[in-house]
């Protein structure tokens, strides 16, 4: 039986579109990810944006990663960086781009080097987009947190990261998360989507738990997909908390669907067909 409450929830998201619709009106999504070592984000990122329903997606990141994600799949726009790193002598460049998007979607296979933490710093600062912050950009972020003030921001941590961002432990209960959560998104002003067996998602006010996945989401580049679904509905114009509560449930709900298929072999990239599916059948 459908959960009418999710269905009415993403009906909103995804109404049915008008006959006159045109390339632009349902987001541009800018993507700042990967490395020489880390080539699989921005792929998954921007794959998983696309099947959420962007228009256009843009990555940006250092050419090997680039050079990789453009031979993936021609729907992606890639900007190459020169070098192996994200470093400040990309910004410019990169708040040049930004221009005209909806959304930022930053974190995924950066790395962790402090010249890569430095630039991170600054694009967070200083693009002002509705943006998700996820996985390398959280260790980033953890070095000057004031940075968010007056941001509309998703950050999207594991359990470790969000120790490592609140200085805080976290237990495996629903109980304690939920108050941690709260906790720090009303602190840090932002909307904080605590990834688990149950997910846990507050804006500092509002609390909402979600409940779809699979056990097999255990393997790299899940959530790197969660991040690029969550950057396509913040490029609608969907509140960060909605685009947090909406995007934790597709990506559990198509990982679901691809477990079911694949079993212990499902990789993070199976849950690409499954996206659009469970938009059809809880959206428009």
């Amino acid at each position: 039986m459908k959960n009418y409450i999710v269905m009415n929830f993403l009906k909103k998201i995804y109404p049915k579109r008008e006959k006159w619709t045109h390339k632009g009106e349902h987001g541009y999504v800018l993507i700042v990810a990967g490395s020489k070592r880390y080539s699989g984000s921005p792929v998954f990122n921007a794959v998983s944006a696309l099947r959420a329903g962007a228009d256009l997606v843009t990555i940006v990141g250092p050419k090997r990663a680039m050079d990789i994600s453009a031979t993936f799949l021609p729907d992606l726009i890639c900007y190459p960086l020169d070098g192996d790193w994200l470093e400040k002598k990309h910004l410019l460049k990169i708040f040049k781009i930004s221009q005209g998007f909806n959304s930022l979607v930053i974190g995924g296979g950066l790395g962790r080097n402090k010249k890569t933490q430095k630039a991170i710093i600054e694009i967070i600062k200083k693009i002002d987009l509705p943006m998700v912050i996820d996985a390398d950009a959280i260790h980033a972020l953890s070095l000057k947190p004031e940075i968010l003030k007056d941001k509309k921001a998703v950050i999207t941590p594991h359990i470790k990261e969000f120790e490592i961002l609140t200085k805080e432990k976290v237990l495996p209960n629903v109980y304690d998360r939920k108050k941690k959560v709260k906790k720090w998104a009303k602190k840090l002003n932002v909307t904080i989507l605590l990834k688990g067996y149950i997910d846990v998602i507050s804006d500092g006010n509002k609390i909402a738990l979600n409940k779809t996945g699979s056990p097999f989401m255990t393997k790299g580049g899940f959530g790197d997909t969660l991040a690029g679904i969550c950057g396509a509905i913040l490029a609608r114009g969907v509140s960060p908390f909605e685009s947090a509560y909406a995007s934790a449930y597709i990506n559990g709900k198509a990982g679901e669907l691809a477990a079911k298929k694949y079993g212990e072999g499902v990789l993070a990239s199976d849950i690409f067909e499954f996206i659009p599916e469970v938009i059809k059948n809880y959206g428009s």
